[in-house]
């Protein structure tokens, strides 16, 4: 038997066992961690250490429950957000959010693939395992994002071009992988493109 005194080398990294329990994000529970808000059998944690359903783990005074420790069987949905909706779990202006609308969970939590903006709509990924969520939004899996866009404004070949060849934006350069014109007449005009990172209103601020 394991003494409980004595941290352990089996079991899995303590923030990625609370983020998937719902506890937070893996990067707030590190902020609390490193805080010296959580314990671990009585002793304060640091980050590194690993924990199982059978150590006490407390965060402040709250008491984390050893079933929501156990590792639960993914879930994974696909959403279909409509405009007017936000990828948050609160807003302090009271507007609709996509995680009021979902199944609520019991010992785990949604987390959201990526973001939409509050006037995009489209299909988003939402999974209660933590790994699958990074690993699909990290940008060294080269995963393809797909938006259709309706341009308001003169599009010309050249800036069609330019929008391949990359844009410099606040955050750095930026650019589409493709293009594909997809109908529409004058100043109101379709296009399909193909993007392969997702950057706060990316997209957007690319065609700006």
């Amino acid at each position: 038997m394991k003494n409980k005194s004595q941290p352990t080398d089996s079991g899995e990294r303590l923030q990625k066992v609370l983020a998937n329990a719902g506890f937070g994000s893996r990067r707030e529970l590190e902020r609390q961690i490193e805080a010296g808000e959580v314990s671990v059998n009585g002793k304060t944690a640091k980050l590194g250490d690993r924990v199982t359903p059978e150590d006490t783990i407390y965060i402040g005074r709250t008491k984390v429950g050893a079933w929501r420790l156990k590792k639960q069987e993914a879930q994974i949905i696909i959403y279909n957000k409509p405009e007017g909706e936000l990828v948050t779990r609160d807003d302090p202006g009271g507007r609709p959010t996509v995680f009021s609308r979902l199944q609520k969970l019991v010992g785990s939590r949604w987390i959201a693939v990526g973001r939409l903006d509050l006037n995009t709509s489209g299909l988003m990924i939402f999974t209660t395992d933590g790994e699958l969520a990074n690993k699909l939004m990290h940008p060294s899996q080269q995963i393809e994002r797909e938006y259709a866009v309706r341009v308001n404004g003169e599009v010309t070949s050249e800036k069609l071009q330019q929008l391949v060849n990359g844009v410099e934006l606040d955050d750095g350069f930026a650019r589409f992988e493709d293009i594909v014109e997809s109908g529409g007449e004058g100043r109101n005009r379709w296009f399909h493109v193909v993007i392969m990172e997702g950057r706060n209103r990316e997209v957007r601020r690319l065609w700006e």
